[in-house]
């Protein structure tokens, strides 16, 4: 008996279970075992069980997967290590099911050994010549057919189906992301270390992503979650949460927590599926500045060891699995992108934006949930129109690199709000802000008064067009805008001294009729 062949009994167990999970011919997945891995007796196979050839992504290593680091293409590249070569047959069919460049292969019949070895090396699972030959002239010498063929017959004597757990079509609604948005989410805050919202002075570890959100109802991102936590409490740091948990192949679980909620609609117990209705963001919690979710995701594992993962890298995942093409935008960058295939990547994930171009997008897209946009009021453009030229004015006088500027453009957008401080420094603190009502309000100090003020719709209408005068130089226009909002609050103050004057001389008048 040949070593091809001794490899393929040992083996073809293997291969024909996952012929019947997901449709792929056995005797492929044999002759490309053979192949790859020397007949197992590579040093990837023999060292770290991995019989395919299956590089370590970035997404693999953020889960905990482990790797080898071997010369392939070039020295040190990483290799995934399994903890036995069934794992490795495994992530093998899921590779080739979650790849779309795969696709292709999955419209064949589970018997066509030709089309599908011909059908992995055009989608360049290898990048030697020939590579559909090679394989084709294993699985012939070696007979390897008789193992589709039991698989075959097998499914149509047991009325089985083929493929039971490669339904394309299925698996695209299996999947969801936490809110549901037509283009993407806005991440105002990620996962990783951060200045702590609650106190400046300090830094903390952020172990989920925060998205923008304005009432919106939050969804499970899988089928068949079991809720594990709920939490009515609003008043505790995380206010109302969930805890969804979902079971993985391999015994290990993946958990996933919303924060903040307005309102809960699932209890503890209850069987969740992808899409479903879970709860309504909210602002709930004492650790909260303002209206979001905060998403976190915990892989706990088959031990039941917990680790906080990055949520970027389960909503790749998911992504792929669900063919959602949904960004999560944190400062204009998709913080999916370095995870994802190349398969399903596309040219704008990695195109950078402008400062000017980020905030449009926010301001225009009703994904972002800063609320601006839409609008047929005519007041309310002019609104948009003066908040939006204000934010960049604010950012290009604060002398700020482009990144502070994208920066500075989310927390504006994400807050409503304009600092024009560094625009009038003799005053304490001066702000535009846009309230719930979408009426644009001044807000100052200058440390003898303190006042709020709605704008008129003449002051929007002058305010707007000294900011997008073409003839007038950055400079100008901050002059202007400075001069203008002076004029307001010397107006204001002088407004507050009559009445105070009024109010002190009633008050002497009652004293003499006394």
């Amino acid at each position: 008996m040949s070593k091809n062949q001794q490899y393929a009994e040992q083996y073809a167990d293997f291969a024909m279970e996952q012929m019947r999970k997901y449709g792929i011919p056995a005797s492929v997945t044999l002759a490309q075992g053979i192949l790859e891995s020397s007949n197992g007796q590579s040093r990837l196979a023999l060292n770290e069980n991995n019989h395919f050839g299956i590089k370590a992504t970035p997404r693999w290593i953020a889960q905990g997967g482990k790797y080898g680091l071997y010369t392939d293409d070039k020295p040190n590249e990483k290799f995934c290590s399994y903890d036995s070569v069934g794992d490795s047959y495994e992530h093998h069919s899921r590779f080739l099911v979650e790849n779309k460049r795969y696709d292709r292969c999955f419209a064949l019949a589970p018997d066509d050994y030709k089309g599908w070895t011909e059908g992995l090396a055009k989608a360049g699972y290898a990048s030697g010549s020939n590579y559909a030959g090679s394989l084709q002239k294993i699985i012939e010498v070696n007979g390897l057919q008789k193992y589709d063929r039991m698989v075959m017959a097998e499914t149509k004597t047991q009325r089985l189906e083929i493929g039971q757990e490669m339904n394309v079509d299925a698996n695209k609604e299996a999947y969801s992301f936490p809110v549901e948005r037509a283009e993407f989410m806005f991440v105002t805050s990620p996962f990783g270390m951060r200045t702590d919202p609650m106190d400046a002075g300090k830094q903390q570890m952020h172990k989920g992503i925060d998205i923008r959100c304005k009432g919106d109802a939050v969804l499970a991102t899988e089928n068949n979650g079991k809720v594990v936590a709920v939490n009515q409490n609003a008043n505790t740091a995380g206010g109302k949460s969930i805890t969804i948990e979902y079971p993985r192949s391999d015994g290990s679980k993946v958990q996933n927590t919303y924060m903040h909620l307005s309102s809960v609609d699932v209890k503890v117990g209850d069987t969740v599926q992808a899409r479903q209705k879970v709860g309504v963001s909210g602002n709930t919690g004492t650790r909260t500045t303002g209206e979001h979710l905060h998403f976190g995701v915990t892989l706990v594992s088959a031990d039941g060891q917990k680790r906080d993962m990055d949520p970027a890298v389960y909503l790749a995942e998911i992504a792929e699995k669900g063919n959602i093409k949904l960004q999560a935008l944190h400062n204009g960058n998709d913080l999916l992108a370095k995870y994802k295939t190349e398969a399903v990547a596309t040219p704008q994930e990695s195109k950078a934006q402008s400062p000017e171009d980020w905030m449009k997008k926010l301001l225009s897209s009703e994904d972002s949930g800063v609320g601006l946009s839409g609008t047929n009021d005519p007041i309310m453009d002019m609104v948009v129109k003066a908040f939006s030229s204000l934010m960049m004015l604010a950012v290009v006088i604060d002398s700020k690199d482009e990144e502070e500027q994208i920066s500075a453009v989310s927390k504006m957008a994400d807050e409503r709000k304009v600092d024009l401080t560094p625009l009038l420094p003799h005053m304490k603190t001066c702000a535009l802000v846009v309230g719930e009502n979408n009426k644009a309000v001044l807000q100052a100090d200058n440390g003898s008064i303190q006042f709020s003020r709605e704008l008129s719709a003449n002051e929007l209408s002058r305010l707007s067009a000294t900011l997008n005068s073409p003839g007038l130089s950055e400079e100008s226009k901050r002059m202007r805008v400075a001069g203008m909002v002076n004029a307001l609050v010397l107006s204001q103050q002088a407004s507050q001294n009559f009445e105070q004057g009024m109010s002190e001389q009633q008050s002497r008048e009652e004293q003499i009729k006394r």
